[in-house]
């Protein structure tokens, strides 16, 4: 099979995962005997420092008419800096979620055996955690309309909510469920907020449909302090998506690891991948950066072209290299010798090809070697 994707490397340290994640699917084309074609494109701050815009027309056209899309990273701290910064790097990716309309963001987070002595939290609380968020992904407080006044003393954010935005991840969140251990999460503050009772309302009527998923409701406080109690709790979380954003990097923390979680946000027509770290600038060209994440999402761009096998050629690959500690400096464990973002690529490339033999020479990675024996 023959697939187009296209390719927005980003900003800091996005180059240098996205480039890892190639090279996973490149090993994965050989195996299985595809075609990747990829088509790079600019967003963020290379992109205003190139043209001057976050994201250039170009990229929008090659991004519709891929099949899939992998993204590394976007930010740069010259805009972080500057409050008064009217162009923005994250103004592009906000850009191409609404004009691809890319409603839906799935994050897995699972923990993993090998890295639970990395996590801030308890073993016997942790271990056994797998949760999907689903996070709507282009309404809410995010994409309303923003004001100022003449005086710069009040300011004003309207979030907005309609039936149809929420039913359509209601119903993708629920499908998941019933794939997993049928259980929705709703997160929502329907105490207080009446967007959040809409959400309450319209998940609800929808839930009917869905007889064999539990549905549950939090609200977003309580939560929060749920994920840290029990995160075992959660199955498929569902939320709006402000809440989403906070829930999910909170719940990030408990594999031990943000180097290692992907994401994906899908919309009726086109799909983007992405790890959920930020452009970590301060390791941008020191080949230092995880690139487990941004390789992850490549496994998820190739579930969603339905190349599940294949998909799971790539997960097979990441978690063989945690148990053999085939890892960066961020979660090297009781390892010395921290791989470098490359050399981390090496072994999963390799693991991808020779998945039948397992037996590592640890130093052949640091010799530059192949890593299977």
């Amino acid at each position: 099979m023959k697939y187009t994707i296209a390719v927005i490397p980003g900003d800091g340290i996005g180059p240098e995962v996205i480039n890892q994640a190639k090279r996973a699917l490149d090993a994965v084309a050989e195996l299985y005997d595809h075609i990747f074609l990829y088509k790079e494109a600019q967003m963020g701050a290379c992109a205003i420092d190139a043209v001057g815009v976050p994201l250039p027309e170009e990229t929008i056209t090659i991004c519709k008419d891929a099949d899939a899309i992998l993204f590394g990273a976007i930010g740069d701290p010259k805009y972080d800096n500057d409050p008064t910064a009217k162009i923005r790097p994250e103004q592009g990716l906000l850009q191409l979620r609404e004009d691809l309309g890319l409603f839906c963001n799935v994050r897995p987070v699972k923990a993993y055996d090998s890295l639970i002595k990395n996590s801030p939290l308890k073993r016997e609380i942790i271990k056994g955690t797998d949760i999907v968020i689903y996070r709507e992904l282009t309404g809410g407080i995010y994409f309303g309309n923003k004001k100022l006044s003449a005086d710069g003393q009040t300011a004003t954010d309207i979030c907005s909510y309609s039936v149809n935005e929420i039913s359509r991840i209601t119903h993708l969140a629920f499908k998941a469920a019933q794939t997993r251990r049928k259980k929705v999460t709703l997160i929502d503050k329907a105490n207080v907020l009446e967007t959040s009772r809409l959400w309450r309302k319209t998940v609800t009527e929808i839930s009917k449909k869905y007889k064999d998923v539990a549905l549950e409701y939090l609200f977003v406080d309580n939560a929060a302090m749920q994920i840290i109690l029990n995160p075992k709790q959660f199955d498929v979380i569902l939320t709006e998506n402000l809440f989403g954003d906070i829930i999910s990097d909170e719940a990030s923390v408990i594999g031990g690891s943000i180097g290692l979680l992907a994401s994906s946000s899908i919309g009726k027509e086109n799909a983007l991948f992405e790890p959920i770290h930020g452009s970590f600038p301060q390791a941008k060209g020191k080949d230092i950066a995880n690139p487990l994440a941004s390789i992850l999402s490549a496994a998820m761009l190739l579930e969603h072209l339905g190349l599940d096998e294949e998909a799971g050629a790539i997960e097979r690959a990441v978690e063989k290299s945690l148990v053999l500690n085939i890892t960066t400096e961020d979660i090297k464990g009781k390892n010395k010798y921290p791989a470098s973002t490359s050399k981390v690529g090496d072994f999963i490339v390799d693991y991808i090809l020779n998945q039948e033999d397992s037996n590592l020479n640890f130093m052949n990675i640091h010799a530059g070697q192949s890593t299977i024996i």
